[in-house]
């Protein structure tokens, strides 16, 4: 009886047993399930900007098209060779887009180790230009057969370092002496390396992004104030001592009273346009540029535009530019932090604030500054430093929190863009003071 009682309880209790040494009970909330090896690789759930992909592939098609319309007659009286500038268009573009896939699938974080390394590379290179670089136009801007120029590269370089100095130090930019005079020291080696050359347009370029980044990035607004001052007095000077500069401004101001009286090339532009009319004379059948436009296929490609698309190609072009802009500064606002916020928002409004200057300086509005139209000009160092930006964008984008914010004006960005940076500032003693009394009282 005791012995069948005691093996009742032995069936009864052994699968009890084993049951909770076998099998346990699981609590799901004490132990969640671990994410996949898919799910950990921000590249197979992380997706890539669509809209600003297809403005990008657009402008490179274009771009292409351009710039064989625009050099088979230049490239011919050039090198004899009247395909010569666009197979070279090809080859950097293919370089660019390597680049850019690279960099998109590259965590932007990684800007940190080589932020240092890349601004002392492009001092170099700004060095080596002074010293073997090719006189060209009474300047000298190129090294490597007029392929490469450093200035370009300094452009791109000068928004990497800045986002990642900035960021750093974002605690300390409303002191003076860890903010501004860094800041100026950094922009003054650069801009005096590049005023060397001369390009006056890079120069500019450098200090508008550097002064762009200090607000984005929440510096005071007394020292951007300040800044711009300093950044407006260094401007005169550099034009006051350069003879072109002087020569520009100059025939900017008399063209601005009487269109009619303009220099040579804004008045070549003005004729390309009104040939052009609202739908344009078709692509390759331009005049203009056979006829004396300088330099059709590089600074002076946005006429050939306008004279072969019309004023809609022409407006077409603008709104590509201003789908960039808007999704980087969308980019910038649902970054996943204030790094690649400050990153994603520089190369937007560098890309976006070049392809403006170009096309300003062609209908008068601005004096003539030689800045590339981004994506469409002729050149290898611009295509690439272009798209390479363009590569970092992506990223920033396939690394980007999905549960921000999604949509919003480009307005709204930057405000948001700049409140973020300040809201991690440290707070005064006495204010803290005052806070954990409060809190105690």
């Amino acid at each position: 009886m005791n012995s069948n009682s005691s093996r009742g309880r032995k069936r009864t209790i052994s699968p009890t047993r084993r049951y909770n040494v076998i099998t346990p009970i699981k609590n799901p909330r004490s132990h969640p399930p671990q994410p996949n090896l898919k799910a950990r690789l921000n590249f197979n759930n992380q997706k890539l900007d669509a809209v600003l992909m297809m403005a990008i592939i657009t402008l490179i098609i274009f771009g292409l098209l351009m710039v064989y319309s625009a050099s088979y007659d230049y490239s011919w009286r050039w090198k004899g060779i009247s395909g010569l500038i666009f197979q070279r268009q090809l080859l950097w573009m293919f370089i660019g887009v390597i680049a850019a896939v690279v960099l998109s699938f590259l965590d932007f974080h990684i800007f940190k180790k080589f932020a240092v390394p890349a601004i002392l590379v492009t001092i170099g290179l700004l060095l080596l230009v002074l010293i073997i670089g090719e006189k060209q136009n009474n300047a000298i801007r190129a090294i490597f057969g007029g392929s490469g120029q450093p200035s370009e590269l300094a452009k791109l370089v000068t928004i990497i370092y800045l986002s990642v100095w900035l960021y750093a130090k974002r605690d300390q930019l409303d002191d003076i002496t860890f903010g501004l005079i860094p800041l100026a020291m950094i922009l003054g080696i650069l801009g005096g390396l590049i005023f060397l050359q001369p390009d006056l347009s890079a120069l500019i370029t450098i200090l508008f992004l550097g002064g762009l980044m200090f607000f984005l990035a929440g510096g005071d607004l007394r020292q951007i104030g300040l800044l711009l001052i300093l950044a407006l007095l260094i401007s005169w000077l550099v034009v006051q001592i350069s003879p072109t500069g002087t020569q520009r401004i100059q025939d900017y101001f008399i063209g601005l009273k009487d269109p009619t009286e303009s220099s040579y090339h804004v008045q070549r532009s003005y004729e390309a346009f009104l040939k052009g009319g609202w739908f344009g004379v078709g692509i390759g059948k331009a005049e203009t540029k056979l006829t004396g436009l300088p330099v059709p296929p590089t600074d002076s490609i946005f006429a050939v535009v306008g004279e072969e698309t019309g004023v809609i190609g022409a407006l077409g072009l603008i709104g590509l530019y201003l789908v960039v802009l808007w999704r980087g500064l969308i980019i910038a606002k649902k970054a996943p932090d204030e790094m690649g916020s400050l990153l994603a928002a520089g190369l937007s409004l560098w890309i976006v604030t070049e392809a403006f200057i170009n096309m300003a300086v062609m209908v008068g509005l601005l004096p003539f500054a030689g800045n590339a139209l981004p994506l469409i000009s002729a050149g290898g160092s611009n295509v690439i430093v272009t798209l390479s930006a363009v590569g970092i964008l992506l990223n920033i984008s396939r690394l980007s929190d999905q549960t921000r914010v999604k949509n919003g004006s480009i307005f709204d960005a930057v405000v948001d863009l700049r409140r973020r940076n300040r809201r991690r500032r440290v707070s005064s003693t006495r204010r803290s003071t005052s806070h954990s009394l409060r809190d105690n009282g």
